[in-house]
């Protein structure tokens, strides 16, 4: 390799490093706060390392609220969502990228339309039509939407992905004899377990992060999420903020750990969906 080719590839590395470290400044103040009293947060020049490392800030700030009921009302939500979103839209992206049926291009069409309305402009009717019903304040409206499709940009993804399998694998399964859920089950899923990870990592994100649906929808604090927790101890505690870093930093640790475990997978699902339009 050449000398240019090293000073161009040395380049590319320190700018990376650059942006890398000034995307993580936010995460380490974040966590550096969380282990410090009140008088070192706010030090100048700031202090990057606790001294001592109060690492009761946590077992402090997790005892004001039940977080231990946040979490498990939010991972109940999560999970029946990602299990709707992942089972959905991978069967409505096989109707529209491996079988053939009439107004199939024209409702696709319509689907990927719907990706340009905001939430915001739903948001009053489908709350109207919740309210109706008499499931307010339930997790029913922020588990049921996912079983129904599984949202527009999940089905692109999967759609793009399922394009670029073969056909002669469905050909070859059409001659043993094979109908299209046996096709679906036995070959499409083995084959895109990067596309299914990365619908899987995108819905979990959504879904933990939320914060507008459960405010919305939920009005009983025994049925609050992790979200809903913080902005309530932001409410009761506002001046203690390394216990507010520290109660951030807990509600944020998961999501960091999920996308560490799936990265290959995500990297691999998004490099891969759209090779064949």
């Amino acid at each position: 390799m050449s000398s240019t080719r090293w000073f161009g590839d040395g380049v590319v590395y320190l700018v990376l490093l650059a942006g890398s470290a000034f995307s993580l400044l936010p995460l380490i103040w974040l966590v550096r706060s969380s282990l410090m009293d009140m008088g070192q947060i706010f030090e100048m020049p700031p202090v990057w390392l606790p001294d001592p490392f109060r690492f009761s800030n946590f077992s402090e700030a997790l005892t004001i609220l039940p977080f231990g009921q946040y979490f498990v009302n939010t991972s109940i939500i999560v999970v029946f969502t990602m299990l709707g979103v992942i089972i959905t839209c991978s069967i409505s992206a096989y109707s529209f990228a491996r079988m053939t049926w009439r107004g199939r291009d024209l409702i696709f069409g319509l689907l990927l339309s719907s990706m340009m309305l905001p939430y915001a402009v739903t948001l009053i009717p489908t709350f109207v039509g919740w309210s109706k019903l008499g499931l307010t304040n339930t997790f029913i409206p922020l588990i049921a939407p996912a079983w129904f499709g599984g949202g527009a940009f999940n089905i692109f993804l999967l759609r793009q992905f399922y394009l670029s399998i073969p056909r002669d694998l469905d050909e070859a399964a059409y001659v043993d004899g094979a109908g299209h859920w046996r096709i679906f089950l036995s070959i499409i899923v083995p084959l895109t377990k990067p596309a299914l990870i990365v619908v899987g990592l995108f819905t979990f994100l959504a879904s933990w992060n939320d914060f507008l649906g459960p405010l919305v929808y939920l009005n009983s604090e025994s049925k609050y999420t992790l979200a809903l927790g913080l902005q309530q101890f932001k409410g009761m505690y506002a001046a203690e903020w390394h216990l507010m870093m520290a109660a951030a930093t807990v509600v944020l640790a998961p999501a960091i750990i999920v996308f560490f475990i799936g990265q290959k997978y995500f990297v691999e699902g998004i490099t891969l969906t759209g090779i064949k339009a």
